[in-house]
């Protein structure tokens, strides 16, 4: 991990359910991750990796059975909403269904107002100013206070919960896959308009998402996830051009391009493992094309390979790794259009 302060700091996080007939299952198993200040961070993995889950956690949603969560300097704890300490309203979420996170049954500038009494914001005529600055940074116009929810355009709706989320004035917000259910139009505008947030407002933003185009296009580094445990964190470019992970690799080789092509290669073969039942070793081995047998009977640690990249992997952490196969530089080739 980097020396340098964070906002958000996860260390060696453990999120355990309950499964009917099978007991405790561990969605997250020892992730660890950070988000800085003005920083975007993206987080990414095939569905059921435990992305959404770890999310949750980050800001005290979900109870952790292991690890630590903190928040400028704050232990991040399961709090019922009426007990969350001050200092945790500065940690926001926002959630891929705008719809269902807002209230129908009052106008949004209510909705945006009750996050302002919680900071002592409590006199009309400074909510109302308020209001009407938290709208304009969205890109919506101060009548949107006067609607519902249900009078605005996926998209829109999708701002105003951003809008809301900005209210408490926070460091931080974690977005659960925040693009996933608006159009094309609607996922680029919102990218944009994340970007323009971290660095007009120096917000931490972790980004939950398993679109990494969007990912590529907005976040600064990249965490990729796989059976409940981070394999890689790299900056967002260098990601893309050196993947040190064999299931980075795969992610990035599966983004659909220009010429239709950008699927799972058949090196890849099957699903994310049943985390009831994780395979023993790297968790990755039953699907890597470079599995030898340390891979199969010893779990890699996440090791810093160089500043700002890590990856748990036996390939990059044996002094002289195998060479690959020929075929991953010809997809890397495919992969990474030239700038």
């Amino acid at each position: 991990m980097s020396a340098v302060a964070h906002a958000l700091t996860l260390e060696d996080v453990v999120v355990e359910y309950e499964r009917r007939g099978v007991g405790p299952v561990r969605a997250v198993a020892g992730a660890s991750l950070e988000v800085g200040r003005g920083q975007i961070v993206g987080l990414v993995g095939e569905s059921g990796c435990g992305k959404s889950t770890l999310a949750r956690a980050a800001v005290g949603m979900v109870a952790p059975v292991g690890g630590t969560i903190r928040f400028e300097g704050l232990e991040v704890r399961p709090l019922t909403r009426r007990a969350r300490p001050p200092e945790l309203a500065r940690l926001q979420m926002v959630f891929q269904n705008p719809f269902s996170s807002l209230n129908p049954r009052r106008r949004v500038g209510e909705q945006l107002g009750e996050a302002m009494r919680t900071l002592g914001v409590v006199s009309r005529a400074q909510r109302a100013e308020r209001i009407a600055q938290l709208l304009d940074q969205v890109g919506l116009s101060a009548g949107v206070a006067r609607g519902y929810p249900h009078e605005f355009s996926g998209g829109q709706r999708q701002r105003i919960a951003i809008a809301r989320a900005l209210a408490a004035r926070p460091s931080v917000i974690v977005l659960d896959e925040p693009l996933a259910s608006l159009d094309a139009s609607a996922q680029a505008q919102i990218a944009n308009l994340l970007v323009v947030l971290a660095r007009e407002l120096e917000l931490g933003l972790l980004l939950i998402s398993h679109d990494l185009g969007i990912v590529r296009h907005v976040a600064d580094t990249v965490a990729v996830m796989y059976l409940g445990q981070i394999v890689e964190t790299a900056p967002t470019r260098e990601l893309w051009a050196t993947p040190l992970h064999p299931y980075s690799e795969a992610l990035i080789g599966a983004v659909p391009r220009a010429d239709g092509a950008g699927i799972l290669p058949e090196a890849l073969p099957g699903e994310v493992p049943d985390p009831s039942q994780p395979p023993p070793g790297c968790r990755f081995h039953t699907r890597c094309p470079y599995v030898f047998e340390r891979c199969r009977s010893e779990e890699p640690p996440l090791v810093e390979l160089a500043p700002e990249r890590s990856a748990a992997c036996w390939l990059q952490l044996q002094g002289e790794p195998p060479a690959p196969p020929a075929v991953k530089a010809e997809r890397l080739a495919r992969a990474v259009p030239a700038e």
